[in-house]
């Protein structure tokens, strides 16, 4: 269904003398990969749809610097960091959304140190509490009855203690939600976290996501749902690898939920 998608940015706002009631953090993958592009265009068409009040920073958004940090470069992720604290309070933003756990993570997590206060919340929170304050409401549509297996991103999941939110929007599209033996606070990392999503893997006798994907495929689902870009691409890349494209579909919960209320 195609929607003509309204993105103000907080420059634009500020211009009307508007402050939006939270920013959306786009993140590098929803910006600029394709695929992840998918995730940031269904995000916006849910917030389009339930009149939230929200801006994007655009070109004023720099990366987080969660690759840097994690490779190990401390000084380049504080440079990337206080250039996007010195934007963010600049704006006196108090509430940020982003649809990607590692910018979630840095921002919430590591960006008080350095001098950036704010409330952080993951797209999936926050399409929980757009459900249970009546905004959006969503059928089973689609994906009713069909077989779900979720995998949980690390830096929602085990970093963070976010596990119920997003099989929460799940259940509501009355699914049958099956957990992979590795779930929640046991689960497996795709393979991209610690900035391994950005290098060949070290040699071995499987790639991890390899081993990520066959842990879905044997709850037999028709979908596996992901909640971070990332995660999206490496579970994309193992299912390719099973030659299971055809059979299963890799799909972040906003899109699942965009398209439930498609109908």
């Amino acid at each position: 269904m195609a929607e003509n998608l309204v993105v103000p940015t907080m420059a634009e706002m500020l211009a009307q003398g508007k402050t939006p009631e939270v920013l959306f953090w786009v993140g590098c993958a929803g910006s600029f990969d394709d695929r992840a592009k998918k995730i940031t265009k269904a995000f916006v068409q849910i917030l389009n749809r339930a009149n939230v009040s929200f801006a994007v920073l655009g070109t004023e958004e720099s990366c987080t610097g969660d690759p840097a940090k994690r490779a190990g470069n401390e000084f380049l992720f504080q440079m990337q960091a206080m250039m996007n604290i010195q934007v963010l309070n600049g704006y006196e933003v108090k509430k940020i959304v982003t649809a990607c756990p590692h910018c979630f993570n840095t921002i919430k997590n590591e960006y008080p140190s350095l001098g950036g206060n704010y409330e952080v919340v993951h797209h999936t929170q926050f399409l929980k509490s757009l459900l249970e304050d009546g905004k959006i409401t969503v059928k089973g549509g689609t994906f009713k009855g069909k077989r779900i297996t979720y995998h949980d991103p690390c830096y929602l999941g085990r970093a963070n203690q976010v596990y119920e939110a997003p099989r929460e929007l799940l259940e509501k599209l009355e699914v049958a939600l099956t957990e992979m033996k590795r779930s929640r606070a046991n689960g497996l990392c795709c393979g991209a976290g610690g900035a391994q999503m950005f290098k060949e893997p070290e040699a071995g006798n499987k790639d991890i996501n390899i081993e990520r994907t066959e842990d879905a495929l044997e709850t037999q689902p028709e979908v596996i749902a992901a909640a971070c870009p990332f995660c999206n691409t490496m579970m994309t890349d193992g299912v390719k690898n099973k030659e299971k494209e055809g059979q299963i579909q890799v799909l972040d919960v906003a899109e699942m939920i965009a398209q439930a209320q498609d109908l």
